[in-house]
């Protein structure tokens, strides 16, 4: 109908389909319907196609539109592929409620062509909105060595700051992800990863970015103590008990905030079990920031290790967003959304 060549093989004679041109080419990348078989060979990178092929050699932002029947969709398998999918950066469009091909009516039918549309033009807008900018994130947890061979830390995994720092940078901002102990890769123009490992190493690395930032997101989980002394061998076990003296990390959030300029954002995170949002509305008064982004461990599919979670974000001026639970890349772009908002007031 387009009048243009349909690829539909890798092969075909002794031509062959240059996934890696097509990968190369597209400024966006766009799998409608995504069926739930092909959704489960892209969570977990098999290459038996053509449409595959171009999906993993590609570069640009790739969105996809599932289509499905409603067990298929609300199966955990399913949840599980697409949350994978997300966490490597991928847009999901909602799937809407309607007739099914099976003949049921229920959740998992294609969003309409108009949806899809509307998403890619709002998608491809915001893609500009932060030319120019430069952001400081801080992502993972932080290891406070307490001998050669054991330290003090926490589960995050670094995700939710990954996230954030993918979503600045396709909207055109200059990146320094500063990133904890963490098994997460990235590789994207315009970012550039500096690894650390203690409290200590982070806070001297956020000190050095932060000057020239318009934006800092401090989403790591830095531990609060380190230990007084670290022993310069293994400790031995013994019969007896250890007592580990353990002083105050410096507070980077309380520092930021305490010498950040005008017109530079500060964004701290709370993850709290009790006095939720008590404590993330004082936290913001206290560290002088801009916005706090508070999870809870109490809700299902937030916190540590998820592909998932579900924020509340304060803002000085008395704002309360309430977020559902989302893929942590949907999560990072409502947080940057909140944070255009500040920066273009």
């Amino acid at each position: 109908m387009s009048k243009n060549p349909v690829l539909s093989d890798l092969f075909e004679g002794d031509t062959w389909a240059n996934h890696v041109g097509l990968g190369r080419w597209a400024d966006v990348m766009v799998i409608a319907p995504l069926s739930c078989n092909t959704l489960a060979k892209m969570a977990h990178g098999l290459c038996d196609n053509l449409l595959l092929a171009a999906y993993l050699s590609a570069v640009c932002p790739v969105v996809v539109a599932p289509a499905m029947d409603e067990d298929m969709w609300h199966h955990p398998s399913t949840q599980a592929n697409l949350s994978r999918l997300a966490a490597f950066g991928n847009r999901i469009i909602p799937v809407e409620k309607g007739e099914l091909a099976s003949g049921l009516y229920g959740d998992g039918r294609m969003a309409e062509p108009e949806t899809i549309l509307e998403f890619l033009r709002d998608m491809l807008q915001k893609r500009g909105d932060l030319k120019g900018k430069k952001a400081l994130v801080t992502a993972g947890p932080t290891h406070e060595a307490i001998d050669p061979v054991r330290f003090i830390g926490n589960h995050s995994s670094g995700k939710m700051g990954v996230a954030l720092a993918r979503e600045l940078v396709q909207r055109g901002a200059e990146v320094d992800l500063v990133l904890g102990p963490s098994s997460l890769t990235v590789d994207l123009p315009g970012l550039s990863v500096h690894r650390v490992t203690s409290a200590e190493e982070m806070y001297a690395a956020c000190l050095e970015k932060f000057p020239g930032a318009d934006i800092a997101i401090l989403s790591a989980a830095v531990a609060d103590y380190t230990p007084v002394a670290r022993a310069a061998e293994k400790i031995k076990k013994t019969d007896g008990n250890l007592v580990l003296e353990l002083m105050r990390t410096k507070d980077i959030l309380k520092t930021l905030g305490g010498i950040k300029k005008k017109g530079q954002v500060v964004v701290g995170f709370a993850l709290e079990t009790t006095g939720e949002r008590e404590y993330a509305l004082g936290k913001l008064q206290a560290k002088n920031a801009d916005l706090i982004v508070l999870n809870s461990l109490n809700d299902d599919g937030a916190g540590f290790g998820f592909d998932t979670n579900k924020v509340t974000i304060f803002g000085r001026g008395g704002s309360e967003q309430v977020y559902g639970r989302k893929p942590k890349q949907q999560v990072a772009a409502d947080i940057v959304d909140q944070i255009e908002k500040l920066l273009y007031a």
